[in-house]
């Protein structure tokens, strides 16, 4: 594996089983057992209903591109050889919604309501990425 020179993850204490799942491969997202809501970014009570009892849940991995940018600058040197990429917002079909990248499609075909899956990128020991493909 060659060595990973990007940014890494820093997550929060209740981010850390979000993580965690992506190195399982598998993704996990919150879900409130009062209102049975999903939801991300990770919070120790539900947006919803604001009830403390909430539990990490493995989701589908199935999304709907939200929406989406194609980035023609490297505003990163470690960027440079991936300009153009793509910045893309999904909506899991659970409800929540992502940041991500779209990979293994031209930036210019991405569009929105275009329906995605979940890859698992295994960037370095330590880290893995939750990146979306097409689900064709």
């Amino acid at each position: 594996m060659d060595p990973y020179t990007r940014p890494r993850p820093n997550p929060d204490p209740e981010a850390v089983p979000y993580w965690q799942s992506l190195k399982d491969h598998a993704l996990a997202v919150q879900r409130c057992l009062d209102c049975g809501k999903y939801y991300f970014p990770p919070a120790d009570y539900c947006g919803f209903c604001l009830s403390p009892k909430v539990s990490w849940t493995p989701v589908s991995g199935r999304a709907t591109v939200w929406s989406h940018v194609t980035m023609h600058r490297a505003y990163r040197p470690d960027y440079a050889q991936d300009v153009p990429y793509n910045i893309s917002i999904v909506v899991l079909d659970e409800g929540p919604k992502l940041w991500t990248n779209l990979v293994g499609v031209d930036p210019a075909r991405v569009s929105v309501g275009m329906r995605v899956r979940v890859r698992y990128d295994d960037v370095a020991d330590d880290v893995t990425l939750a990146r979306f493909i097409p689900d064709r």
